[in-house]
């Protein structure tokens, strides 16, 4: 069995450096798990640019992405269940009772990591986490990606409505209340495209808003390199200068002080107790949350 190593928080609500030590030995299980099933991945978006410009996260930022191509994706969810140590880990695989999203995420038992919206089924594992995204095929001609890209909206919308997904948006709003009378089955199968691999693939599932930022040529993700990450050696793609360029364009400079601005992904991270501790909590924050939806 794949053990996590030892967190040395001492704390309750941890700082963002604790919540980056947590979830880079979440990823040094990750990889070992990938290693014996001999699947690859790739560290993703501010993930990789951490690890090519900073060598480790990015310093603000509170958020771990992977990507894997979708047969390597597959055999993740099939296979490393029964390998990762049950007792301090959870695969928490798309789509799967209390989980409606449509990526995956690998989480810390035992832990609190709350994010900015109260989940509509309680017993939704809330743990430290990565992100696991999938890589999908995409058509070569640019009506078919645009039709790949329109099906992940719906797919994304219905996730995210099922979820809990709180918003000010009133196009998002309505975008969430017309997904519900459709079904997710024929716009997931459009948005994983053709069976063979073509010129290009895809990252719609990680929920970019532009289609440019998520279509890559196929070959950024035909070979791996060992980048350091933190002390560690992790996959990267052979090509992530392409790839970073595509997400973020001139991505060695690093912005000024009052640029540096991630989306925040965690309200409360508490590395040594579970997120079941925070039911008064999280039930206020949808209380919150439902009084805003209503001005």
């Amino acid at each position: 069995m794949v053990k996590m190593l030892e967190l040395e928080q001492e704390g309750t609500v941890a700082t963002l450096e604790e919540h980056q030590k947590a979830m880079y030995r979440l990823l040094v299980a990750f990889d070992e798990v990938c290693r014996k099933l001999n699947i690859q991945y790739f560290l993703f978006a501010g993930t990789l640019l951490g690890a090519v410009r900073h060598k480790g996260f990015i310093p603000w930022d509170d958020d771990l992405d992977v990507l894997m191509l979708r047969q390597d994706y597959e055999q993740l969810l099939r296979e490393a269940p029964a390998i990762f140590e049950k007792e301090n880990l959870f695969l928490q695989q798309e789509h799967s009772e209390h989980f409606p999203m449509f990526f995956s995420k690998l989480r810390i038992n035992g832990t609190t990591c709350l994010e900015p919206y109260y989940p509509k089924d309680n017993m939704m594992h809330q743990g430290v986490y990565m992100d696991i995204f999938p890589c999908d095929n995409a058509y070569n001609s640019k009506i078919g990606r645009w039709l790949q890209f329109a099906a992940s909206k719906v797919v994304i919308a219905k996730a995210l409505d099922a979820e809990g997904y709180v918003t000010n948006s009133k196009l998002k709003k309505i975008v969430m209340r017309v997904s519900r009378c459709l079904p997710r089955v024929p716009f997931q199968r459009i948005v994983r495209g053709p069976k063979k691999q073509n010129e290009f693939v895809h990252s719609f599932l990680g929920g970019s808003s532009r289609i440019k930022r998520s279509v890559y040529p196929s070959e950024i993700f035909s070979e791996s390199i060992e980048l350091p990450f933190e002390g560690g050696s992790f996959r990267c793609p052979q090509r992530y200068d392409l790839l970073l360029e595509t997400l973020y364009g001139d991505y060695m400079k690093i912005p000024a002080p009052e640029e540096r601005k991630c989306k925040k992904h965690a309200v409360l991270v508490d590395l040594k107790n579970s997120y079941d501790k925070y039911a008064e909590y999280r039930e206020n924050m949808r209380i919150e949350h439902s009084t805003r939806s209503i001005r």
